[in-house]
C-alpha cells in the first residue's frame, strides 16, 4: 500500500498538484494496488475535490488524459 505522504516526501520536485496527480497515476501504472490518503496535499493549486483527482488518477493513469 502506497501512502500519499510517501509519495511526496520521496518526490521533493513535484511542486503542483498536476505533477503529484502524475506521479500517483505512474503508481497505479507500474502496479501499485492501494493508496491510502493519510494527508492533505499542500500545493496552491490543490482543487477542493482533490482526493476524487487523485484516485482518478491512480486507478486511471495516463487513460484518463486520452
Amino acid at each position: 500500500m502506497a501512502k500519499l505522504s510517501d509519495v511526496i516526501i520521496s518526490n521533493p520536485h513535484i511542486i503542483t498538484f498536476d505533477d503529484l496527480a502524475r506521479a500517483v497515476g505512474l503508481l497505479g501504472e507500474q502496479g501499485e494496488r492501494f493508496l491510502e490518503f493519510d494527508i492533505k496535499p499542500d500545493y496552491r493549486d490543490t482543487p477542493k475535490n482533490w482526493e476524487i483527482k487523485l484516485e482518478t488518477a491512480f486507478y486511471w493513469g495516463e487513460r484518463v488524459k486520452k
